[in-house]
């Protein structure tokens, strides 16, 4: 069938193929999605309808009390067969993939992960290589990749994103999800803010790279989270249908993710900052806050990072001079620096990409300096910075680095190399082609220092 060209409702999209004016073939192959109260219900339900009879659920200690006991009484009381595991290994590295594979029955034909984040990107990526679908059991709604093809993982010490497969269905029982934390409530909210400059990514990318495009996708983001965003502001008194809402939001951004085949339509480089944060925290043997929250400041910082590029006269000859200054032995000591054990994996995927090679950068100055009033056209029409800071604030969640345990030092190390995490355009590699990214990063800095 055609792609709708307007947005639907999220069931409407699940389970369809698409043929789509963009010119590609569009489909999500979750089946069920289930937010309400008492959804824990329909996980026998699901299982029963698609004839599995050996379920297999990975849980945490928390996750397990919130969850996973009564998921096990619910199956029982179905006379569906069930084991559970605890992961004891959660850096969700190479060590938790042998954990999960030592515990999984021999009879399983079902993978359950009972969790978010990274139990989800687990069960994903685990029950993709064995061979099983997958279901998730949602505890909280603090990010968008309940219905992502992607895993992202720690491998080599480096956050990396794998093709995986998308959940068949996802349970998401409100009675659970307004007993979240409010800090992970706050990171749902915080996960769709990003979705302003990510989608601005892709629109720079489409007019500088003539990268390919899918305007109905972008429609269909864009439509979700402003509607969330409406009623943001009653999540603070855990209003179980506003968290429904998020919660069907962050599934729908996730389902744009499957039908567009990768994380164009969700991820940019409020995205990376989160990443590359997360990677150093990990580093230091530190927790890192939410991977929303972390993903609402980075979006502070990006939307000061276009005012500041807005606010200079760009010299597309002095862009041209920086980039045939480029020296790339000197790009890979400082990714050795600011890397550390994860350096590797970004060497050898710049190796392959070339996204910093200058005769592709000078090309790509060359298109900007074309559609300068298209590209500036664009970046006028993200919201200003101290309108996500008042949104955040008023959901007291984080709005500056330091209130995540992000210092000064690593502020500039983000600016500088959290591009090279992901082989993708965005707004930093941007500004870093116009020579303008260390100046302008400095400036921002200062700004978010004095507002510290």
């Amino acid at each position: 069938m055609e792609m709708y060209s307007q947005p639907h409702p999220l069931n409407d999209y699940l389970d369809r193929v698409f043929t789509c004016s963009c010119g590609r073939e569009h489909y999500a192959s979750l089946k069920f999605v289930s937010v309400r109260k008492d959804a824990l219900d329909d996980l026998p339900v699901f299982a029963g309808k698609l004839g599995f009879q050996s379920l297999y659920l990975i849980s945490d200690s928390i996750t397990y009390n919130i969850a996973g006991k009564r998921c096990m009484e619910i199956l029982e009381k179905a006379h569906i067969k069930a084991h559970i595991l605890q992961l004891t290994h959660t850096d969700f590295d190479e060590a938790t993939v042998g954990e999960v594979l030592i515990g999984m029955p021999d009879d399983c034909d079902l993978v359950v992960a009972v969790g978010t984040g990274a139990i989800n990107d687990m069960t994903r990526y685990f029950s993709y290589r064995m061979g099983r679908p997958f279901f998730t059991v949602a505890t909280a709604a603090p990010m968008d990749g309940f219905a992502s093809s992607l895993a992202v993982l720690n491998i080599n010490h480096l956050k990396t994103s794998i093709e995986a497969q998308t959940p068949t269905a996802i349970i998401g029982d409100t009675e659970i999800l307004k007993n979240a934390p409010y800090r992970m409530i706050a990171a749902g909210l915080g996960d769709l803010l990003g979705k302003s400059t990510c989608l601005c990514d892709w629109k720079l990318s489409r007019i500088i790279n003539g990268e390919h495009y899918c305007e109905r996708i972008v429609d269909l983001v864009e439509s979700c989270v402003q509607g969330v965003l409406k009623s943001a502001d009653k999540a603070r008194d855990r209003d179980p249908e506003v968290l429904g809402n998020i919660m069907e939001g962050l599934v729908l951004t996730g389902v744009a993710m499957s039908l567009y085949g990768n994380s164009r339509p969700a991820s940019g480089c409020e995205h990376h900052m989160s990443h590359y944060w997360e990677m150093m925290f990990e580093q230091a043997g530190k927790r890192p806050v939410p991977h929303g929250t972390q993903v609402s400041v980075g979006t502070v910082l990006v939307l000061k990072l276009v005012e500041a590029l807005r606010s200079v006269q760009v010299d597309f000859d002095a862009a041209r001079a920086a980039a045939r200054a480029y020296d790339p032995a000197v790009w890979e000591k400082d990714i050795r620096t600011a890397y550390g054990p994860a350096a590797q994996g970004v060497i050898d995927m710049e190796a392959k990409a070339q996204k910093n090679e200058t005769s592709a950068r000078l090309a790509r100055i060359d298109a900007m300096e074309a559609h300068w009033d298209e590209l500036t056209a664009l970046l006028d029409s993200l919201p200003s910075s101290q309108t996500v800071i008042e949104l955040l604030k008023s959901l007291d969640s984080p709005y500056l680095p330091a209130q995540i345990d992000v210092d000064a030092a690593m502020l500039r190390n983000t600016f500088r190399y959290c591009k090279e995490v992901r082989a993708r355009y965005t707004i930093l590699q941007m500004v870093w082609d116009l020579g303008l990214l260390d100046t302008l990063s400095d400036q921002v800095i200062d700004q978010i220092t004095a507002l510290s």
